[in-house]
């Protein structure tokens, strides 16, 4: 994985939201990716309710759950070779950014594969410190054999989507603060098919941009062969100005910025089945199968356990995974050049 964030020079504040122009300020890519990221202390997934067992750094590296690949690229994965018995949880990976990035910021996430798969839940996303006061912005979710990638934001009540906005994606929901604690948000639908799933991975992946500013929050998709030269060749800064209309929008005539989010921390996250993956209906909708119900949790006992693991063959990266599997649950990539005008969700991931 490659992750850049980039800030708009503090100098000119005054004119960067119209130029576009965002100065670079950090860079998570390579041998030295994971420095900079809390893998925490070990836990379940106690934010939703997913399957598995988030490691520590040590246990990570050790099972390489996360490692730096032979192509320099950072791998995020699941658990692939391990036999899970009732009623226990396979092991995964949850990081969080030691770094908090303010509003006036551009996150480009490049990434070669993302996980997909029967159960997977991955995530891309930020949080502020204080969830779900300081507001989330979901850019990288989606479950199981769903084959476009889902965006979306969560907040206190008061932030809204227009019912005017324009933006290339299908909106889902305007209420930010929609479902218990927010848990639902507003999303919008990437239209791509090659956002997600198969069809992302056998694309080469592709990059996402975050605009995150005053002006409101936007996110741009490109799959490999469309990614904008003003990315693929930024050095020191970014103009987003020649982006075109996003995949999705949420401008701050319904949803003022600096109300409802504070500096975000970026989140990489698999969980397993949970509170969308494992919804019975959901589940049942893209991987067939009886409909699940309180007694029988076709998700878990389809995949979590049951197995020994491999069918998550494809949770390590992209180009190393193998073709015609069912599940793959990791992600690799590049996280390139980030930016800024001023200064609840789990994945996986690897990256170019």
């Amino acid at each position: 994985m490659r992750l850049a964030i980039l800030l708009a020079c503090p100098l000119v504040l005054g004119v960067a939201p119209a130029l576009g122009l965002y100065s670079f300020v950090k860079e998570y890519s390579g041998s030295s990716f994971f420095s900079d990221w809390d893998f925490g202390n070990g836990t379940y997934d106690r934010w939703t309710n997913g399957h598995v067992n988030y490691l520590t750094e040590p246990d990570a590296m050790s099972q390489n759950l996360t490692y730096i690949n032979n192509a320099g690229h950072a791998v995020v994965r699941v658990d692939d070779f391990s036999t899970v018995v009732w009623y226990n949880k396979r092991n995964s990976i949850r990081i969080q950014s030691n770094d908090f990035f303010p509003i006036g910021s551009v996150i480009v996430f490049d990434a070669t594969h993302i996980p997909y798969g029967c159960s997977v839940w991955p995530g891309f996303w930020t949080k502020g410190p204080n969830w779900p006061h300081d507001g989330e912005i979901d850019i990288v979710e989606s479950v199981n054999l769903m084959g476009h990638n889902q965006m979306s934001l969560h907040t206190l009540s008061g932030c809204t989507q227009p019912s005017s906005v324009k933006q290339l994606g299908q909106t889902v929901g305007t209420d930010c603060s929609a479902g218990p604690n927010s848990a639902t948000g507003c999303g919008v639908m990437d239209t791509q098919s090659n956002s997600f799933g198969a069809d992302f991975a056998s694309g080469g992946g592709g990059v996402w941009a975050t605009q995150f500013d005053v002006s409101g929050v936007y996110i741009w998709f490109w799959a490999r062969n469309d990614v904008p030269d003003s990315v693929t060749t930024a050095q020191d800064s970014i103009d987003t100005s020649s982006w075109g209309t996003p995949s999705a929008a949420w401008p701050s005539t319904s949803c003022n910025i600096t109300k409802y989010f504070a500096p975000q921390q970026l989140v990489i996250d698999i969980t397993l089945c949970g509170d969308w993956a494992g919804i019975p209906s959901v589940y049942q909708s893209t991987c067939g199968g009886p409909l699940g119900n309180s007694t029988y949790d076709t998700c878990y006992q389809d995949n979590v356990i049951n197995t020994n693991g491999s069918n998550y063959d494809n949770a390590a990266t992209g180009p190393s995974s193998s073709p015609g599997s069912n599940s793959s649950g990791s992600a690799s990539g590049d996280g390139k050049k980030g930016g800024s005008n001023g200064s609840p969700r789990e994945g996986r991931m690897s990256g170019s």
